[in-house]
């Protein structure tokens, strides 16, 4: 299949190269309009008790949550009729502000005490917006903090609320991309030139990452039309667009270089190199959308995003490098070394410090497994203390004013009256005796510092409870947990911001069984399909968990143990990290993992299958793919490393943890760990039963 297809190319290459013009172009302008279709949040279960909860507040009870909250601090009594008066001229220049629906405060509610705080100095103010999403306010969260977050007069006023936390978290990242992208992209640029040699040469993973990142928006706005996008996903697009460009871009010049110096002709050169090079990208690529494709199971709209963009952008990487890349490079032919800076990267070497390294590994097989597994114990060791929460405030540095504002309300209030607990029972005006019993029991439950009167809309009922942590925190989780536990009405639904964390929490914990028997099952499967072999695609799925789970150790030592802020840079130690991005991480250095896995085991296969011995194979395999496996390791880990610059925890952590994996993977597994178990079982290496040989794919 892949021979034919080199040979269609090479015919015809002008028309290839044109048709792969007009659809970067194509896709380019189509794309574009998928930045309009980008959604914040996702964070939820839409399937839980907690968005059913929600669901109730809205349509019921026409209930909607404060989109921006002020703490105004008076420095002294806020009862004192002279705050009082300075407060409502600023309420109600809130509320004449356009966007504003309606405020309300300690002072309009008439002195409602659980708007104030513990030394009474301090009230909260909540303004609604007329849209029932608070993450579509954030514009309007941007101007009243510029407006108001500052002293006026005798008062001091901290802007907190969830669209003040999204427009900073959305400002700050965009602002710490932009200063990361003027960082790497030189950095990536002299990495590119000192990988493959040469200028023409290193314009290829341009080439093939450019196509992918436009492709990829194509069909991101077209999945959009049907189902809700994260914007969060697009840092994914480009990470992965250009990461993948530079891989397969390598492996296929590379190759191509290979059998130009074999005296090859330029068209039998690019024919080659997509019956082998390209067999490779092809079935790499395929394990890295297994790995992605995963994110679609979990229920949040941004997992899911990740998982509709990851398979979006490794797929156009996989057609980028299959189609266009062979026709430039047989339009380019010769040529493609011209304006060399570095000789000895276009000159294949048939030996070198590679193989001096596999055979120095191979004699010594069983040291070199305890000294790696070793490592990668002490590595993955801390894992035992992860404790995993989502993303609030404290993702901010603590600076940052919605940090503070958030940080302030959870020292000087007595509970979250911001983020209360509700409590929906339908039919509740008929159950008064079991709701009466109900309460009495809820309102003991350590953590809840108080129940509100319930309220009612028709026959149903509502309760609102005021708890003393924050929302987003496993101990909000552990509170919401208790309060399920309780002897309640049938038919209860418990909801509110801790809630929804529990929930979110819980429909991502629920579908990982699912996720990791997918992704080794698919892996295990196309790794046969690959390599004839049992022993392998074993080997390869379990040295990938290792390495994984000594990059979680080290995050868990980092993030959580407070280690290396030199490193890394100053965040705000929670003592837990965020699901979502540990998942992320996960799944993308898995599917990176199983990328560099085919890579070197492609050439080892072929050297095996050339009649060379086991320890030859793996010798000239290691070799001939090491230094692209590296190369590629090391840009790649550069362009992650660079999100440790940004102030927002989660990038930070992405960005750290990418580039760790990518980099263990790369070295220890791939370098000591791969050689040394292929040593020890040699030919038993490539065994499998008769009966399944059949369903191999060749060359």
């Amino acid at each position: 299949m892949f021979e034919k297809l080199g040979h269609v190319i090479v015919r015809r290459r002008k028309a290839v190269l044109a048709g792969f013009i007009f659809a970067v172009i194509a896709s380019g302008v189509i794309g574009s309009l998928v930045f309009s279709q980008l959604q914040s949040g996702g964070y939820s279960d839409p399937g839980s008790d907690s968005t059913k909860a929600s669901k109730y507040l809205t349509d019921v009870f026409k209930v909607q949550d404060p989109a921006i909250i002020f703490i105004i601090d008076a420095g002294k009594s806020a009862a004192n009729p002279t705050v009082a008066t300075e407060v409502a001229v600023i309420e109600a220049d809130v509320r004449a502000t356009s966007g504003v629906e309606k405020t309300l405060s300690y002072w309009s509610a008439g002195g409602a005490k659980q708007l104030l705080s513990a030394d009474g100095n301090a009230g909260y103010l909540f303004v609604y917006t007329s849209n029932p999403d608070p993450t579509l306010a954030t514009d309007l969260a941007a101007e009243l903090q510029r407006k108001y977050d500052r002293k006026i007069g005798d008062l001091r006023i901290y802007v907190g609320g969830f669209s003040t936390f999204s427009h900073e978290v959305n400002n700050t990242i965009s602002k710490d991309l932009a200063k990361a992208e003027v960082i790497s992209i030189p950095l990536t640029f002299l990495f590119l030139i000192f990988a493959f040699g040469g200028l023409i040469a290193s314009a290829m993973p341009v080439i093939v990452g450019v196509s992918a990142i436009l492709g990829a928006f194509l069909l991101l706005y077209l999945i959009s039309l049907f189902t809700g996008v994260s914007i969060f996903a697009l840092n994914l697009v480009t990470g992965m667009g250009m990461g993948l460009g530079i891989d397969y871009s390598l492996l296929m010049v590379n190759r191509f270089r290979e059998e130009l110096h074999k005296s090859k002709s330029v068209e039998d050169a690019v024919v080659s190199t997509v019956k082998t090079a390209g067999r490779t990208v092809f079935f790499s690529g395929i394990t890295v959308i297994i790995s992605l494709a995963s994110l679609t199971f979990f229920p949040q709209m941004f997992l899911k995003s990740f998982g509709y963009a990851g398979v979006s952008v490794v797929t156009v990487a996989i057609l980028g490098a299959l189609i266009p890349l062979p026709a430039i490079m047989a339009l380019l032919g010769h040529r493609i070394d011209k304006f060399v800076v570095r000789k000895s990267a276009i000159t294949p070497r048939e030996d070198g410090r590679w193989a001096d390294t596999a055979r120095f590994v191979m004699k010594r097989p069983v040291a070199v497994i305890l000294f790696s597994l070793l490592i990668l114990g002490t590595f993955a060791a801390p894992l035992k203390d992860i404790v995993f929460s989502q993303v609030d405030t404290r993702v901010l540095p603590a600076s940052n004013k919605a940090a503070l504002s958030a940080q302030i309300g959870l020292e000087r209030f007595p509970g979250q009256q911001g983020n209360p607990i509700e409590i929906i029972i339908p039919n509740g005006s008929q159950k008064i005796v079991e709701i009466t019993a109900y309460l009495s029991e809820l309102a003991n439950v350590p953590g809840v510092v108080g129940v509100g009167a319930p309220e009612t809309a028709g026959s149903a009922l509502r309760i609102a409870a005021v708890h003393s942590m924050g929302p987003r925190t496993p101990d909000a989780e552990k509170l919401i947990t208790k309060i399920r536990e309780l002897k309640s009405p049938a038919g209860t639904l418990i909801g509110g911001v801790a809630a929804d964390y529990a929930d979110s929490q819980k429909g991502i914990a629920d579908k990982i069984p699912f996720v990791l028997i997918w992704i080794s099952v698919g892996t295990l499967l196309l790794l046969f399909m690959f390599t004839g072999s049992i022993i392998l695609p074993i080997k390869a799925v379990l040295l990938n968990l290792l390495s994984l789970s000594a990059t979680m150790g080290v995050l868990t030592w980092i993030f959580i143990g407070g280690h290396l802020t030199w490193l890394v840079g100053s965040f705000t130690n929670t003592g837990t990290i965020d699901t979502s991005m540990i998942i992320l991480i996960a799944v993308v250095a898995f599917g990176l993992s199983m990328d560099y896995e085919l890579f070197l085991l492609s050439r080892i296969k072929e050297e095996h299958d050339a009649g060379s011995s086991n320890i030859e194979s793996v010798a000239t395999g290691l070799q001939r793919s090491a230094r692209i496996i590296t190369a590629a390791a090391v840009i790649l880990a550069v362009v992650f490393a660079i999100f440790t610059t940004s102030s927002v925890t989660s990038i930070k952590t992405m960005g750290f943890g990418v580039a760790f994996a990518i980099l263990l993977d790369a070295t220890l597994v791939r370098a000591l760990l791969v050689p040394a178990l292929m040593r020890l079982f040699g030919e038993r290496n490539w065994w499998a039963p008769n009966a399944l040989k059949r369903f191999t794919i060749k060359h």
